[in-house]
């Protein structure tokens, strides 16, 4: 995939993306509902502009490589490779159901396309060096990039700041971090349960090249994503900063919807809010 769409077009992707996390969640019944809402436009950044791949040829060897670490947010990555091609849409529906593709936490070997299993926290970033340092070993690793998607709740593990130095010692240039810094986790506000702050401070005093921006925002994602591809002599986190529940204004903010699915009713409410942009839109027209 490469940047064809327009910024409006990848901005309805992300909002059709929003719909089947509801969809998906609701069919469901259970599941995480405030983070894969939130991730949305990274997701539609990263599978609809930054990253090379071929839904038809998920093994091509130029591909770019993406690790989810917080697997917890799955919903969203499948969302994702649904409306890519990766497969039929309806199977969306499918998700946590016995015998389907679609677990509730990735597993790499279900599906062509996934590049890694998460559910244990902590692992996606060494997952990532440990690719990104065997990439330099190979011929084509100047067009490839590895890319990665953590929770900020999820930095409590030790074993992100390992990955960390390691990344930093061996200036993994080729590697591209997101943060999903919305500021929840399941227990509470992530500055209640393990104050994180000073977060860009931490990663650049482990050599990383830090880029903050607004997550929601698709522009800037793409822009990071750039600038961090720009950099040759050290790996690039980007600190993105998202709204828990995106689009869904009584989930927003919320870390009650950290690991809760909407039932029937709310399913919805949260459909016609997105549909909506939580009321702004009122035509009679749209069915909604």
């Amino acid at each position: 995939m490469s940047g064809q769409l327009t910024t409006s077009q990848l901005q309805q992707k992300a909002e059709t993306i929003r719909e089947d996390i509801v969809r998906m969640l609701e069919a469901a019944g259970s599941g995480h509902s405030a983070g894969p809402l939130g991730l949305a436009d990274i997701f539609t950044a990263l599978y609809f502009n930054i990253m090379n791949f071929d839904p038809q040829n998920p093994d091509w060897e130029d591909r770019d490589i993406f690790f989810l670490s917080n697997g917890h947010t799955i919903p969203v990555q499948y969302a994702a490779m649904a409306e890519a091609g990766f497969f039929d849409k309806e199977e969306l529906l499918t998700l946590r159901k016995f015998g389907s593709r679609l677990q509730g936490h990735p597993e790499r070997e279900r599906l062509p396309g996934l590049e890694n299993t998460s559910g244990p926290l902590g692992s996606g970033l060494s997952q990532a060096a440990g690719y990104a340092y065997a990439m330099q070993y190979m011929d084509n690793i100047v067009h490839r990039w590895v890319y990665v998607v953590m929770g900020d709740g999820e930095l409590d593990e030790g074993n992100i700041w390992e990955a960390a130095m390691f990344a930093g010692k061996n200036k993994l240039s080729h590697i591209i971090a997101f943060i999903d810094r919305n500021n929840i986790q399941i227990d509470g506000n992530t500055e209640d349960v393990m104050p994180l702050e000073d977060l860009k401070g931490k990663w650049e005093s482990f050599g990383w090249h830090v880029i903050e921006i607004d997550g929601n925002n698709i522009e800037s994602v793409i822009d990071a994503a750039s600038m961090g591809r720009a950099i040759t002599n050290r790996p690039t986190v980007i600190i993105a900063h998202t709204v828990p529940g995106k689009g869904v204004d009584f989930m927003e903010y919320d870390y009650h919807w950290h690991g809760v699915a909407p039932n029937s009713e709310q399913a919805k409410d949260a459909l016609h809010k997105l549909r909506t942009l939580n009321g702004k839109i009122t035509h009679e027209g749209m069915g909604v």
